[in-house]
């Protein structure tokens, strides 16, 4: 989804405003949410790996926020808004978001509390960690490449939305859903837990069906799409699927 487009979109800048104090909250919100799942059911705020991740969440927004340039506040505001959001997006999305942000921290703040998985080695949590962190660069790289990276599936067509096919779009489809999964994956070997993991891999298929739904769509209301399609033709593995 290409930033050049024959008609500018110009935002209202009171809309804008709006939309990024909206986006602040929501995120602010899921940031005290995950830590009231992960340390409520770990029983404990003196976690280092809880607390690490967090941190590392916290650092990670911050950071894709800078990376963002002049385009974050529109995109910020976009991102807030979850009007025209599809029956089957509401499902799938909101399976995933309990899937994610609460059964995984929660499951995995249990095996902290009562040592069911007994992951201990540092190099457990260094594996997570790198895993984590290079879903979260895929996914900043795939929303700076693409100017229409809503928070929900639809098409801006208020916005003049057109295809994106630069950056990671030319390897994958859904370049930012993979950054998600692999984000998902790590967690719980970040954290120390391979009970967590079950969860972890019902978060990672509902991503991969939101993708094909999201394919069935853009197909039919974004101009273009059909053709990109046919020539970035995995979804989220090159060469593979």
């Amino acid at each position: 989804m290409n930033d050049s487009q024959s008609t500018r979109y110009e935002p209202d800048p009171l809309e804008i405003s709006r939309g990024v104090s909206r986006r602040i909250g929501q995120v602010a919100l899921m940031l005290v949410v995950q830590a009231a799942v992960l340390f409520g059911a770990a029983g404990t705020l003196l976690w280092p790996w809880g607390l690490t991740l967090l941190g590392v969440q916290v650092a990670g927004i911050a950071a894709s926020g800078l990376l963002m340039g002049e385009k974050r506040r529109e995109l910020m505001a976009e991102r807030s808004k979850t009007g025209g959001m599809p029956a089957w997006d509401r499902w799938i999305g909101g399976l995933w978001g309990v899937t994610y942000f609460i059964l995984e921290l929660a499951i995995a703040g249990l095996d902290y509390r009562f040592g069911w998985s007994g992951l201990t080695a540092p190099a457990w949590h260094l594996l997570g960690l790198a895993g984590y962190l290079l879903g979260a660069a895929l996914f900043a790289w795939a929303m700076r490449s693409n100017a229409y990276f809503a928070s929900v599936s639809r098409v801006q067509a208020e916005r003049g939305q057109t295809v994106c096919d630069s950056g990671p779009y030319r390897l994958v489809r859904h370049p930012g859903y993979l950054g998600a999964i692999l984000q998902g994956l790590a967690i719980p070997l970040f954290l120390g837990t391979f009970v967590a993991l079950l969860p972890a891999i019902l978060a990672a298929g509902l991503m991969a069906l939101r993708t094909a739904f999201e394919d069935r769509m853009l197909r039919r209301e974004l101009p273009g799409y059909a053709a990109y399609a046919g020539r970035v033709r995995a979804r989220l593995l090159p060469g593979v699927w």
